[in-house]
Parts: structure tokens; C-alpha cells; sequence
């Protein structure tokens, strides 16, 4: 069945005022909506000219810029599909994600240039082009504008890859059609935003992006994540809505609370990826407001739920992921798939709607996480008697030690309760005999040791929950995605 394409939304929004500034960009200069529309238009006379058809796949290789967003449109314009190498992943690693999409046309920053080489000859890619040769074809290119092409729901817009948290990365196909739906959505703001992108738009920005253009707002775009420069962007701007990862949002909060800058401006900061600290959350609420709205989902699965910025004013709501969004229907299963009783915990499944078609060339996998009609997430949790969304772990981070199973995410919170404590990071590691023990990595505002740290858990969870063992650091390691890199800390502590 044939939809309309999503660029159509996107271009309409975009189109709306040519004169006025749709991307601030990271060295400070600016494009104008006529300007984005043409560079759109012209990138795609250029990706044609070198074979991109629809059903091709171009991949990008960049950090954030505006062209990484047009060069997307411009790809999606003709019907092919796109493909984010993240910056922080292996070479080896990326070429096999390139080769696995079967990628037509490479586009890399001149800075990824010798990266880009050794992916273009192991990926068998032909063609490769730096933003630069390709900045400097566009201009030369006609400007004609050219028709969406006409697509069907269920063609693959964008192949997005696991951030690699939990092993090889997966490649999670995302339809055309699941992607205009949401960003035709009559619940979407439809008043003009002004977003300050301070993550990869390779992930969950760039979507955002998506839908505040088509709302013909503007972005300003920002490389890498340095939160008293955020606060400054947020301040000059007068930036009303953001997204971020629970950990960016603990560090701005954190320097909101040492020089306070006026976020006045802020509507809404979005925030989700990964498990939000209530502790740090009241903290971010009381430093910016009750502009807070978590986000639950899943790339497999799309959407799930959400914490408004109204239940940011309880306390008791902090620790969870909000109600579910209109339309969602769970399950909460056992390890045999069979429904756990109201208000127990199990397994998470979402009944599936199409946001995703499953896991590119991975069937076997894919029949794991996909079974008749829901998503299995792979989440655990349960609903309370008020309607509201409990996570307590995902099921492949749980740590098994003598007496029981440890959540990981449940033993963070405990743990950035502590004055002493800015950030956190709990996972499991091996020790000489095989056996799994509570790992913590630490960030501290003050001198905290061991004892202490396992006392401070044993009070509030048990023994068999506090950390065997601390590593204490300067700041967490990221993935590109801005998810703890929990998979970096394991294989530092061998």
C-alpha cells in the first residue's frame, strides 16, 4: 500500500517563511529555510546523478551539521533509504554495518576521510563523497525542485543500529510510513519550537528535528556536549525545547546549580534512553522548572509512555516512566511468554503497529523479538494501581549473585541519592571464579569509599545489592548515542 512520503511533511514546514533562519549551525552561521529547501532539492540532483535510486542506501559519517540532516532529507527525497555510521564505533565495525545495508554511496566529514577509505574498500562501496565534494557539487547543481517519490508503508526509510551497549550492534529497519504517521500526529505541538540538538542527530535528535521543522520551527545545532555551552546556546537563543539523555541532563543540571544561566525560555526538555535517577530528576526540576517530560520506548517498538511535566511536580511519580501514550497496549510476561498477574513484574511486550519491520538480514532474531503481533522489549517492569509505568532493568543487564537478581538502573538510583555522588554507573563483573558481583563506577562531588558506598546501599536495598567493588572516575564514558558505555567499563575492569 502506497503512503505519502514523509519529506512532503517536512518540506511543507520548512517552506512555510523563506526568509527566516531554520539552522544555526555549529561555527555560527545560519541557513535560511529558502536556502534548506534548495539544498535539499540540489543534493538530491546530486545523489541521482550518482545512481541513487529508490530502494538505494546512503550512509552518513559525520558529526552534527545541518548538511547531515539535508543530505537525509535529500536520500529519503528520492525513495532511498539512510544509514548513521556512529563516529564512536570501530572501523571494522562499521564497514560491516556498511557492507550489511548494502551501501551505494558513502558520505563522510573530510576529518573521517581515512576512516571512510578503509570502509568504502571492505563495504565494496563505490561511491564516496566528503561533505566538502559534495557541498561543492551541489552548488553547481540544478536547483529544479524534484517530487517526492511515492512510497509504500512498509519501505525502509532508515536502518538505525543498536548503540552497541549490549554486543554487535543490530541493524532496526524504520517504514516510511510508521515515521509520517508520527510526525502527522494531530497530539504533536504544532506551535513553532526552537531546538537546541546538543546529541548525535545519527539517533533520537535527528527524529526530533524531523518534527520540529515540519511544525515550522528552527535548530540549532551543536557539536558534542560541553554543558556550560549548551546553557549559553539555551540563554542566546531563547531555545524552548530539547532532547537529552538522562546522564546530559544530570550534567546540565549540574552546572545550572553552580553558574545559573536564565532557561526561562524552556518549555519542554525531553528526556530518555536510558534510566532517569528520581533524586536527579527532582534536582533538574528544581533547577529548570517543570518542563521535564520523559519519554519510554524503544526503537523496535516506538513510543510507550510518558512522564508530563505536571507529574514532575510529585516526588512519588520520579521513579517511574509515566502513563502509557493513547493507543499503546501492553503485556507484562513471564520467561515462557505467558501473562505474570495485574501488578507483578515481568517481561514488557508492546502489540505492534509497525514502527519498526524487525532486524535487517537477521530473521532469527528478529522472530525472537517480534511474535505474533507484539515487540518483545526485552524491559522489565509493571504497571501500578494508578496507571503508571515501573522499569526496573533491562532483562540482559541483570546482574545474578548469590541470593537473587540485581537490577542495575534500581541500584544507580540508590546510589546518586548520595550527597556525595554526581553520577553512576552499576554493572556486572566476573571474578576469578566465574562468579557475577555488583560493579559500580562512580563520579563524586566529594571523598566516598567503599565501606561507605556499600553501606549507603545496604541500608536502603540489602546487602546483596551493594557494589563488591567501586572504580572512581573523572566522568562516565559515553556511547555515541550518550548511553552509559557499560560494555567500555566491563572490559576496563579485566
Amino acid at each position: 500500500m502506497s503512503t505519502g512520503n514523509y519529506i512532503e511533511a517536512v518540506l511543507d514546514g520548512i517552506g512555510a517563511d523563506p526568509d527566516r533562519v531554520v539552522f544555526h549551525q555549529p561555527d555560527g552561521s545560519t541557513l535560511t529555510a529558502a536556502a534548506v529547501t534548495d539544498l535539499i532539492h540540489r543534493t538530491a540532483h546530486v545523489l541521482r546523478a550518482r545512481g541513487v535510486r529508490h530502494g538505494s542506501t546512503v550512509a552518513l559519517l559525520s558529526g552534527n551539521r545541518a548538511e547531515v540532516q539535508t543530505t537525509r532529507y535529500a536520500a529519503n527525497l528520492l525513495g532511498a533509504r539512510i544509514v548513521s555510521l556512529y563516529e564512536g564505533m570501530a572501523a571494522e565495525t562499521l564497514a560491516v554495518i556498511a557492507a550489511d545495508v548494502e551501501t551505494d554511496v558513502l558520505v563522510a566529514d573530510p576529518e573521517h576521510a581515512a576512516q571512510a577509505a578503509f570502509i568504502a574498500e571492505r563495504a565494496l562501496i563505490k561511491e564516496v563523497l566528503s561533505f566538502d565534494d559534495l557541498l561543492a557539487l551541489v552548488a553547481d547543481a540544478p536547483s529544479t525542485p524534484i517530487a517526492p517519490e511515492p512510497v509504500r508503508e512498509d519501505e525502509i526509510w532508515c536502518v538505525r543500529h543498536t548503540g552497541g551497549t549490549t554486543g554487535h550492534p543490530k541493524g532496526i529497519t524504520m517504514t516510511f510510513g510508521a515515521h509520517l504517521a508520527q510526525l502527522s500526529d494531530p497530539r504533536r505541538p504544532r506551535t513553532p519550537s526552537v531546538l537546541l540538538v546538543a546529541s548525535t542527530l545519527a539517533h533520537m535528535a535527528g527524529m526530533f528535528v524531523d518534527g520540529v521543522l515540519t511544525g515550522g520551527g528552527s535548530v540549532i545545532v551543536r557539536t558534542g556536549f560541553e554543558p556550560a555551552e549548551v546553557l549559553d546556546a539555551i540563554e542566546r537563543h531563547r531555545v524552548n525545547a530539547m532532547w537529552l539523555l538522562p546522564a546530559l541532563l544530570y550534567r546540565l543540571t549540574e552546572q545550572q546549580r553552580r553558574r545559573p544561566r536564565d532557561t526561562s525560555s524552556l518549555r519542554m526538555v525531553m528526556y530518555g534512553g536510558a534510566a532517569a535517577s528520581p533524586a536527579r530528576l527532582a534536582e533538574a526540576v528544581e533547577a529548570f522548572g517543570p518542563v521535564l517530560m520523559q519519554v519510554y520506548g524503544q526503537t523496535e517498538a516506538g513510543g510507550i509512555s510518558a512522564l508530563m511535566p505536571e507529574d514532575h511536580r510529585r516526588p512519588e511519580l520520579l521513579g517511574t516512566a509515566g502513563r502509557l501514550t493513547p493507543g499503546v497496549e501492553l503485556r507484562f510476561v513471564d520467561a515462557d511468554g505467558r501473562d505474570v498477574p495485574a501488578g507483578q513484574s515481568g517481561e514488557i511486550v508492546k502489540k505492534s503497529t509497525g514502527e519498526s519491520r524487525g532486524y535487517l538480514n537477521n530473521p532469527e532474531l528478529t522472530a525472537q523479538v517480534w511474535r505474533d503481533g507484539w515487540v518483545h522489549t526485552g524491559d522489565v517492569g509493571f504497571l501500578d494501581a494508578d496507571g503508571y509505568l515501573h522499569i526496573q532493568d533491562r532483562i540482559k543487564d541483570m546482574i545474578i549473585v548469590v541470593g537473587g537478581h540485581v537490577y542495575p538502573a534500581e541500584v544507580e538510583a540508590v546510589l546518586l541519592t548520595h550527597p556525595a555522588v554526581a553520577e553512576a554507573a552499576v554493572f556486572g563483573v566476573r571474578d576469578t571464579d566465574g562468579v557475577e558481583q555488583v560493579h559500580a563506577a562512580l563520579v563524586l562531588r566529594s571523598p566516598l569509599d567503599l565501606a561507605a558506598v556499600q553501606a549507603h546501599v545496604a541500608e536502603h536495598m540489602g546487602r546483596q545489592y551493594a557494589p563488591a567493588g567501586i572504580t572512581v572516575l573523572d566522568a562516565i564514558p559515553l556511547t555515541d548515542v550518550g548511553k552509559p558505555d557499560k560494555k567500555l567499563l566491563r572490559e576496563q575492569m579485566r
